[in-house]
Parts: C-alpha cells; structure tokens; sequence
C-alpha cells in the first residue's frame, strides 16, 4: 500500500487562528489611531498593554472554543457561534486582566469600538476562508479517499452525503452493493469472496477511511476488515444500524469496557457548563437580591398588603431538577382560595386582584424567583416549573413531558419568550411547550440563555397577550 498523504486539516486550523490574531491586531491598531485622528481624549491609556494583554486574553478563549470550520461537514451557524462565545469570553477576560493589572482609565469607548470592527471582520474571515476550503475541496484538493462496506438504506444514505464533492470526500469503492455498482441500491448481500476482494482491493488502491455498515451478524469478518485497517493506515468506522428509531447525534460512552450510546446529548451534563450557569445564576440573582428586590418587596408588599387580605408571596409546591419538589415563590396576584394548587390561571380569573392582573402583565409577580435561583432550586433560564397536578397530568398525555425536568427549571424560558407562555387549554399547546423545552436543553449555550434574558426583557415592555 502506499503512504498516505495528509488532508491538511490542521494547516487549515492554523491558518484560521493566524488570521484572527492578525484581524485582532489590525482592529485595535485601526481603532486606536483613527480615535487618535478625531481627537477623542478617550486614547490616553497605555496602548501598547492592552495590545499585549489582548493578544494573550485570546490564547485562552481560541482553546477553550476551538477552530471547527476545517470538519468536513459543520453548518455556518456553528461557526459563527462559536466566534460569538470567543469573542465575549476575550471581553470578560480581557476586563478581567486589565483589572488585575490595575491599568487606569479604562477607555470603554476605545473597547466598544474595538469589539464592533473586530467581531464582524472575523466572522466575514472565518466564513470566506470555510467557503474558500470548500472550493479547494471541490477541485479535488484536501480530500480523504473513503470505501464503503455494507448495504441497507443506512449506507445508501451515507453514500449520499459523502458524494458531495464540497465535504472535501471521494467514494472510491462500494462493498457489498446490489449488483456490485457504485450508487445502486445497498444491500446485506456478503460472501467471502468479496471479503477477499475487499482486502486485495485495499492492498492496490489509497484508501483513508473505511464505513463500515455490516451487522452484528458478520462479527468474525468485521473484526478481520478492523484488523486489516489498523495494521494499514486506514481509520475504521462503524455505522450502527439506527437509523430506523433515531436520527440524531448520538453520544458513545464506556462502562467498563462495554460501548453505550446515548440517544440524547445534553449540553448541561457536563459539568463546566453547568458550573458556567450556576456562577451566572448566583451572580445575577445576588445583585438583583441586595439591589432592586428589598425596594421592590416594599411597594410591592405594601399595595399587596393594601389591596388584599393574606401574605404578600404566595408559595406553591412545583416540580424542579430531577422531578424534587421545591417551593417556587411569587409575588400573591390573588384572593387566598382553595383552588390555586389546581386551577391555571385565565384570562378574566376572578380570583385575581387588580394589583394582581398588572403583577401579572408586567412579568413582576415571577420576581421573587430569584430567591429560589439564588437558592440553587431554579436557573434564571429554563422550562417554567409546573403545579404538581400539571406534572401529574401531561406526563401521561404529552410523548416526553418528564424529560423537561432534566435541568433545573428557569424564571422564563425558550417556550415563554417563543409563543408558549401562559395558560394552556389545549394539549396541543403543552406539546409546543414541551417540544421547544427539549429543543432548548439539547441545544443549549450561555449565548442562547443571554438571548432569552434580552427577548424576555423586550417582551415585558411590548406586552404579551399571553399574559395574564
């Protein structure tokens, strides 16, 4: 077999981060001499430090954040994402050491322009050099060579999305295909001879990677093909047979020596990520706690007390994390009844005050929530927490409901501020609920929780009709 050759992915890598540190240096120089040329005194700090911190804050968040556009199949918005959290986590960073090193006179309109010109320009650099690697790949340069081994619609499938030329892949040979022609419909059909040409194949032709989609029922001849890869230079992968119960990304972990995916892949399992949340929860919920709420308590206790006979928060047993049961606590926007553990709240509710409906529409009765972020028993994003007889009742009408209490639920969440937020009469609307909270717990990101704050904030000085 001849040596391989080299796809040059991490060429590409570092051609990227090459070009980030050169646009990080060109925006800080560009900013700082044009603010120089306008005469804005906001320039008489020490330059060349922050020019040397910067340089070094971005170390950190490259590493932590990673370069991706050089996989062979990655979306635009995944890269673009991920320059969004570089770039803000180089803000925190960057203040973060700026601060350390107590250089004076922060100049933030030196920093705001900075991060204005620098984000744009790498994400324009970041996306034209993606769709430059994919026109070099569609030349025929930066390629794998890959052989297909197996049939079904699984494989078919596959062979499909390695034929486009822009993934940088070129099908060589298919194995064990229905009349033995590349493209034609895959079938399990297997003898040994075609094992034997396979190998005789491998042994005449340049080959990188090898797809492997037989069955558990060809494990002596897999393990021969695993064999033959590894002591030739060929990555081996295994194509399970999945796709007829599940098409999404899968995560493989080892107990003990026995391999096992998980059909759910969930952001916050892992525990930095988690660690993130909880720090952004505990922050935000500790100024707003020794700021704005004991100001907020007072007149709003005050017209509560005034208004109406009974306690000023009203506490209800909800379902959190894991199913446990904790107190949530509001703001009382109704008359005491024996029917709040019960009923949802509707439109025209009687049992409502006054007080209670502008409590209501203006978002201030979910307030004191912060008590229960603050106390580790809510997140400032998540599902909204339900009444236990909710729970209780949409677990057996709504496909996957319990699985929204896999992470703690929020003061407001993706549901609330995408159209799901209120009363829900239907069983259609809680499967909206509950599919967009699952949506937001396998896609989460502290990017997108920002998102949700600001959409949440805007939704409060709009009005919502669903708030009520």
């Amino acid at each position: 077999m001849k040596p391989l050759t080299s796809d040059r992915a991490e060429s590409i890598r570092d051609v990227a981060i090459l070009g980030d540190f050169l646009l990080l240096n060109f925006s800080m120089l560009a900013v700082y001499f044009l603010l120089k040329m306008v005469n804005v005194p906001a320039v008489a700090f020490p330059f060349k430090t922050y020019l040397v911190v910067s340089n070094l804050c971005y170390v950190p968040c490259i590493s932590i954040f990673k370069v991706i556009l050089h996989y062979r199949i990655v979306r635009p918005e995944q890269i673009v994402g991920r320059l969004l959290g570089t770039v803000t986590l180089h803000i925190v960073v960057f203040l973060t050491a700026l601060a350390l090193i107590k250089v004076g006179n922060f100049s933030r309109i030196y920093l705001l322009s900075f991060y204005l010109l620098f984000l744009p320009l790498l994400v324009g650099w970041r996306l034209t050099l993606r769709h430059i690697v994919k026109l070099v790949r569609k030349h025929g340069k930066n390629v794998r060579t890959v052989v297909l081994v197996g049939g079904g619609d699984n494989m078919a499938e596959l062979y499909q999305v390695l034929s486009d030329v822009t993934y940088g892949y070129r099908v060589k040979k298919v194995f064990f295909a229905k009349d033995g022609v590349e493209g034609d419909t895959l079938s399990e059909s297997f003898c040994r001879a075609e094992m034997q040409r396979l190998k005789e194949w491998l042994s005449e032709n340049e080959v990188q990677e090898l797809y492997c989609g037989l069955s558990a029922v060809y494990k002596d001849d897999i393990l021969s093909i695993i064999r033959y890869c590894e002591n030739n230079l060929i990555r081996f992968y295994s194509v399970p047979s999945l796709r007829n119960y599940v098409k999404r990304q899968l995560q493989l972990t080892l107990l003990g020596d026995v391999p096992v995916l998980s059909i759910r892949c969930e952001p916050l399992q892992k525990p930095m990520n988690r660690w993130m949340k909880r720090c952004f929860d505990l922050l935000c919920s500790s100024l707003f706690l020794i700021t704005v709420f004991p100001i907020l308590y007072i007149v709003v206790g005050t017209i509560i007390k005034i208004t109406s006979p009974g306690p000023v928060f009203f506490k209800q047993d909800r379902n959190g994390e894991n199913g446990e049961i904790f107190q949530c606590y509001k703001f009382r926007s109704m008359k005491v009844n024996k029917d709040s553990d019960k009923i949802q709240a509707t439109k025209n509710d009687p049992r409502k005050t006054k007080f209670g409906n502008f409590l209501r529409k203006s978002n201030l009765d979910e307030m004191p929530q912060f008590i229960n972020v603050f106390k580790g028993e809510m997140s400032l994003v998540g599902p909204r927490p339900h009444m236990l007889k909710h729970t209780e009742e949409y677990s057996q009408l709504v496909d996957k409901y319990m699985m929204r209490h896999l992470v703690k639920p929020g003061i407001t969440g993706w549901a609330q501020v995408t159209g799901f937020r209120g009363e829900t009469k239907k069983v259609s609307q809680m499967e909206g609920r509950v599919k967009r909270d699952l949506w937001y717990i396998e896609n989460w990101t502290f990017l997108l929780d920002l998102r949700i704050m600001v959409m949440t904030v805007v939704n409060m000085f709009r009005g919502e009709k669903n708030a009520y």
